[in-house]
């Protein structure tokens, strides 16, 4: 789907492309259901993980106006160009990052299932996207791969046998050059190499030029943690990120995949005391020293790693203290978070539990900014819901760029979009299909 319109007015929402659609009664494989989705920082790829731990990579192609790209943003807002364009995206490629594991020690079966994707920042017009199932986290490799075909020889009797091979040194050398300074490889066909007479004089005609893309996996960082890893998130400086599992979140260097820092640990040494999990954890957008992780008990914490190596007792609490009112079996259940999320700016962050999204300024400790219902009607189904086990799903939720319109999943096929400051605080409900049937 694409929105349009400016951010100070409520959106107005079409449709716009949908991925991976099958043929009317083909049946969809439990290993084909999308897991985790993460867009690149600039929009132009998105990455898909799926059940059956592959990833898929898409590539944005539509056209980008640079026409104007010399006006203010107020100019372009009353020019209404920032949403003209809609954004088109290709298959790009697909790697498989996971495969069944099984952990002997333990008797445990390790899903290939990918839970989460993100994408690092980019060096040298290659991509790099880090992967992980429940123990092992991949760094992968994405770059362009571009191979010129010799398409014929064409031999000239003037040259002599020695002058023949200096050209062949000469034009080998030449292109040798060439395939470093443009990313370009060469690629010698038979037919050259049958025509490569000592007697002959090597002259070339360079054709079929093919782009491909070629994943690599760069390092494995596996054997940190004793449960799932539920969220990796990289930092801002570009050298490293943390994964989280219920009890440890461990500081990873990209470059060093045999060692971590384990700077939360949350495990009581009686876990008959065990109170709470993590659920989610994320870096700062900005500063590399900042990092944030929610609980079950839905508490955010804000942890700042210059004050202590171990993060565990000098964190900031983020409590909603409005939520002490009637209590139920149901209360701390639907109390846990699933997803936190920054946004660009770094001064709010967003989380969501089962019934709500919260706005949290982080200069505020005691109640978010602003809370909107998602699901609000299902407070007479709870009993319902906990016996289905419904009731313990986990939702995702992301942020706008410019940190105004917030996003969150919820049943039926339905999108749920809200915004601060702009429009209802009831939002806007779509049906994420092609040919919804409700408004």
């Amino acid at each position: 789907m694409t929105l349009s319109s400016d951010s100070r007015t409520p959106l107005e929402w079409k449709f716009s492309q949908v991925f991976g659609e099958r043929p009317h009664g083909e049946d969809v494989q439990d290993v084909d259901v999308i897991s985790t989705i993460a867009f690149q920082k600039s929009g132009d790829y998105l990455a898909v993980g799926d059940r059956g731990g592959r990833v898929v990579i898409f590539e944005r192609k539509d056209e980008k106006d640079t026409s104007n790209q010399h006006l203010s943003r107020d100019e372009l807002e009353q020019l209404d160009f920032s949403f003209t364009h809609h954004p088109q995206y290709q298959y790009k490629t697909e790697f498989q990052s996971h495969e069944p594991e099984f952990d002997y020690l333990k008797s445990l079966e390790i899903e290939e299932k990918i839970n989460n994707v993100r994408w690092c920042a980019t060096q040298n017009g290659s991509l790099f996207v880090l992967s992980t199932n429940d123990k092992t986290i991949k760094l992968w490799k994405v770059k362009e791969h571009r191979v010129k075909k010799v398409k014929e020889m064409d031999p000239n009797p003037l040259l002599c046998s020695e002058n023949a091979l200096l050209a062949e040194r000469s034009f080998m050398n030449e292109h040798d050059k060439t395939s470093v300074d443009n990313g370009h490889n060469v690629e010698w066909t038979e037919k050259m190499a049958t025509n490569m007479l000592p007697s002959q004089g090597v002259y070339s005609k360079i054709a079929n030029i093919e782009d491909t893309t070629r994943t690599r996996c760069r390092k494995v960082y596996a054997h940190a943690h004793d449960f799932n890893i539920n969220s990796i998130s990289n930092n801002s400086d570009g050298e490293t990120f943390i994964s989280s599992d219920d009890l440890r979140i461990n500081l990873w260097n990209l470059e060093i995949s045999n060692q971590c820092f384990n700077i939360i640990d949350m495990k009581p040494s009686n876990m008959e005391d065990l109170t709470e999990v993590i659920t989610s954890a994320e870096f700062h957008p900005i500063h590399c020293n900042l990092l944030a992780y929610s609980s079950s008990r839905g508490f955010i914490r804000l942890v700042d790693m210059r004050r202590s190596a171990l993060c565990d007792h000098s964190a900031r609490i983020l409590q909603d203290g409005g939520s002490h009112g009637f209590k139920s079996f149901f209360t701390e259940i639907i109390a846990s978070i699933s997803d936190i999320k920054f946004s660009n700016d770094g001064r709010h962050i967003l989380s969501r539990d089962y019934m709500n999204l919260k706005l949290w300024d982080m200069r505020m400790d005691s109640s978010p900014v602003a809370t909107f219902k998602v699901h609000d009607h299902l407070h007479p189904k709870l009993c319902d819901l906990y016996n289905n086990d419904s009731i313990f799903d986990k939702f995702d939720c992301c942020v706008s760029g410019d940190g105004i319109h917030f996003a969150t999943g919820s049943y039926s096929n339905l999108l749920r979009i809200f915004s601060h400051g702009v429009g209802g605080a009831e939002g806007i409900t779509i049906e994420a299909s092609k040919s919804p049937n409700r408004a």
